[in-house]
């Protein structure tokens, strides 16, 4: 008998989450997750790019960081037309300054 063992993998986390790879109902907790170690692992900013379209994806993603509590604030990008999303996280340590 063989026990299979399933392999975890660390993936890095930068500055920027491409959602074009992900199936639209998994957007919020894969948006929620990557927030949530993006503080962790002290990033002060990232980038969602979630595309123009008709705008569901871009409400989905707001929707998201609207009620993250690591969230300080969000905007659109300027350069992307809609199609990507600029959020300022809160900082990880709470002895930091504002």
């Amino acid at each position: 008998m063989r026990l299979e063992t399933p392999m975890t993998h660390r993936v890095p986390i930068e500055g920027t989450l491409d959602l074009h790879a992900f199936a639209p109902r998994d957007i919020p907790s894969v948006v929620e997750e990557y927030i949530t170690v993006a503080q962790a692992e002290g990033l002060d900013e990232v980038r969602l790019i979630h595309g123009r379209g008709v705008g569901v994806q871009r409400r989905t993603v707001h929707e998201v960081l609207r009620n993250h509590p690591s969230v300080a604030e969000f905007r659109d990008a300027p350069e992307s037309h809609l199609g990507a999303t600029i959020a300022r996280l809160a900082s990880a340590d709470p002895e930091a300054e504002p």
